[in-house]
Formats: structure tokens, sequence, C-alpha cells
């Protein structure tokens, strides 16, 4: 499969239904607290999801239990929200996906319950600014490695590493689209953006080595080390003159 270049009507509706997606993660970035069950942040999810007009995009996909994705600590990515219950200096990852009239968004966050250790301030703050890197290199006429090298540099001069088996992805039609949207690589190198392409970008991030394993549940993956890891996401549009953020709240 090739890359799909969208409509103006297309990226319209992901504009809408990626308003949604940041409304959501706000809320349930908000809704984080000491002694909450992460099955918690599911039902408010589905409750959110259905106020706002969305279909959660995760909810039996391959198979995936749930509306939202809740990553605690060593968890990468992909954790399943049930009884395990929050503490105190956890930090969490919220990734939601959305369709809104056929088009898919694709967002995350990491946050912190309540007061959380200054390197684990560090890590979340590398990897939003990894994210930003990133998108400030989606424009017409770069290289997806721009976009890859931008990130891998951000995050590898602060210390931290990117993790290299897990990506970020095109998304619009689908929850998952070509091209893939590695968080390492070299400038030049890939396939040039153009104007139409939607991409999720989502640095995850590790305080250690970049090595990952996965759960006995199939879908949860641990940073192999045991170390903390972030996980930041945005949905992007390439315009004509550079990139829009289809998920943020600030337009």
């Amino acid at each position: 499969m090739g890359v799909v270049i969208k409509t103006d009507a297309e990226i319209e509706l992901m504009r809408q239904g990626g308003r949604a997606v940041a409304l959501i993660l706000e809320r349930l970035g908000q809704s984080v607290r000491p002694g909450m069950a992460t099955a918690e942040l599911d039902d408010i999810t589905v409750q959110e999801a259905r106020r706002h007009g969305v279909k959660p995009s995760f909810k039996g996909y391959q198979g995936y239990p749930a509306s939202v994705c809740v990553s605690i600590n060593d968890e990468v990515v992909h954790g399943i929200p049930g009884e395990r219950v929050l503490e105190e200096g956890d930090i969490v990852s919220l990734d939601f996906g959305a369709i809104f009239k056929g088009l898919q968004t694709d967002a995350a966050v990491t946050v912190g319950v309540g007061q959380i250790s200054t390197e684990a301030q560090r890590l979340m703050e590398a990897t939003r600014g990894a994210l930003m890197a990133g998108i400030e290199q989606c424009r017409p006429g770069s290289r997806l490695g721009d976009v890859s090298a931008a990130i891998q540099g951000f995050v590898e001069f602060r210390g931290f590493a990117v993790v290299r088996e897990y990506s970020g992805h095109g998304v619009g039609r689908e929850l998952h689209e070509d091209p893939q949207v590695p968080n390492f690589g070299s400038p030049g190198s890939g396939p040039r953006l153009q104007k139409g392409m939607t991409l999720a970008l989502e640095p995850m991030v590790n305080d250690k080595g970049w090595m990952t394993r996965l759960s006995s549940n199939f879908w949860t993956v641990y940073t192999a080390d045991g170390s903390l890891s972030a996980h930041f996401e945005h949905t992007v549009a390439i315009t004509d003159i550079g990139t829009e953020v289809l998920t943020d709240l600030v337009k």
C-alpha cells in the first residue's frame, strides 16, 4: 500500500475528530489521581467519546479490549486498563484514537500522578519536546528521515533513548496507514512529504536503554530494563506551507 493523500474535505473531518481527541485526552489527564483504578479512565473515555460524537478507534482493533491505552511507568505502550490502582509518583501514558465520520485521528500524552521525580519530569519534557521537533520538520519537500532524525537527536542529546521497535504511522482512512514514521533515522532519507499526507508522530522514549519486551497478554510493551518510559503523539496534516496539528486544542 502506498502513501494515502487526503482531500481537503477529509482533512476537515480529521480536524473535527482531532479536536475531540484532544478534549478527551485533556479530560483524562485531569482525571488522573492517586488511588484510582485504571478501568475508571476507560469508563471516562467511553462517556466522553459519546459526548463528543466520536467512536473510539482502539476498542476491538485486532482484539484490543479497551477504548484507551493506559501505560504506567515502565510500560511503553498498549497498557490495558483494569484493576491496577495508580500511585503517587507514577507516570501514565494515555493513548487514544477516534473515528469521526469515517476518518481517524490518534494522539497520546503522558502525565504525572501527584508529585513525580525530577528524572520522570525530565523524561516527559524530552519526549514532548521530541514530538515538537519532529513536527517542525513536517513540511512539503522534506524527507521522512528528517522527521525521524529530529526526534532521535532531540532525545539522545538529553541522555534518553528512543524506542526503535515501535513507530509512528500514517493515519486517516485507517488507523494505521503507510508510511511508517520511525523515531530514529538519517536526515535526507526516505520518501518526500507532500501536501495531503496525514501522519501520527509518536516518540516513545525510555529513561535508559531503547529495547523493549512484550507482556504475556501480547499487548502491553515494557522497557526491557525496567526503566521509565514516556509517550507523546499528535496527528498532523502536511499543508502547502508546513504542517497543521490536528489533535491540538490550540488552533
